[in-house]
């Protein structure tokens, strides 16, 4: 068959044989360090059914797979014990839809029994290696409704007092310590609204889902209160809190995403809109209250 192909044909099977066995090689190497069994198994159903796709492949390619840099495997477990096995599975299988369009233009140049193949890969890669993903059951993903609201709540909060007390006065160590005290006593209202949240709802244990909150809330109050410590220029400190929200913003963005296959840029977008909002309300509306009650004093530059 590789014969009566062109060789950008045979060149591109060889590149999707290439990416299948990659994927078969991480799922084999995580189900190895993967102790609990239900999930073991998962992973070795992935890692099965990557290896047949990799073969059918390489009938077409007519070569063998490159050699899988190891660098590359040990980082993906590297990010499967940091952020998780779902985060991880849906990082790998992001390109997915791509993918399969990319099989599907294969159909009309194979014969029968390689289409009726390739037919049963296209279903593997829509329907079986989704399946197994929605069987994986971790805490971190249970919980991270309430991860997301301790973060997205402190990040907007925390960054609009800060810039109030911008517009009030220029003391750096007043308005580090008012975002700690309003975080604080906000990080605690948070945790009792999540244990009340929790105990409608059957997946999450009230006490643990307090303690994320309050936990990812408390994170963010102290990451963006700490700039207003280290330097008495408030511009500045005002200026690396809020990148660092943003990174924050990003990050976990980012991660929500990929876990819950929703747009990424747009909602990167519509929290940096957000809290940059919120920010230029609140200093403004800071301002305000300072000249009104003669707060203000001259900026530390």
């Amino acid at each position: 068959m590789a014969g009566t192909l062109s060789p950008s044909l045979t060149e591109q099977a060889g590149r999707f044989m290439d990416d299948e066995h990659f994927d078969h090689l991480v799922y084999r190497r995580m189900a190895d360090v993967e102790h609990d069994p239900r999930r073991k198994e998962l992973l070795l159903q992935l890692s099965a059914a990557e290896e047949r796709h990799a073969v059918f492949w390489r009938d077409i390619a007519g070569r063998e797979p490159k050699p899988v840099s190891a660098f590359r495997i040990r980082s993906l477990i590297t990010l499967r014990r940091l952020a998780g096995l779902m985060f991880t599975l849906k990082f790998l299988e992001r390109h997915e839809h791509d993918v399969v369009e990319e099989y599907r233009l294969w159909l009309p140049a194979l014969g029968e029994q390689r289409r009726a193949k390739l037919q049963e890969i296209l279903k593997d890669e829509e329907e079986h290696e989704h399946a197994f993903m929605v069987q994986v059951d971790e805490a971190i993903v249970r919980y991270i409704g309430f991860v997301a609201l301790g973060l997205s709540d402190a990040i907007i909060e925390i960054s609009g007092v800060h810039a109030g007390f911008l517009g009030v006065m220029g003391s750096t160590v007043v308005a580090g310590v008012a975002g700690l005290v309003v975080g604080f006593a906000a990080c605690i209202s948070m945790g009792v609204a999540a244990y009340m949240k929790a105990k409608s709802e059957t997946r999450q244990a009230p006490l643990t889902s307090a303690f994320i909150t309050s936990g990812a809330y408390l994170l963010a109050v102290v990451l963006l209160a700490a700039p207003y410590f280290v330097t008495h220029s408030m511009l500045l400190a005002f200026s690396v809190s809020v990148f660092f929200a943003i990174v924050l913003s990003v990050m976990f963005t980012f991660y929500v995403a990929i876990v819950n296959d929703t747009n990424f840029h747009r909602e990167v977008v519509e929290n940096t809109l957000l809290l940059l909002g919120t920010a230029a309300a609140t200093y403004f509306f800071g301002e305000a209250l300072g000249s009104i009650f003669g707060l203000q004093s001259p900026m530390a530059m």
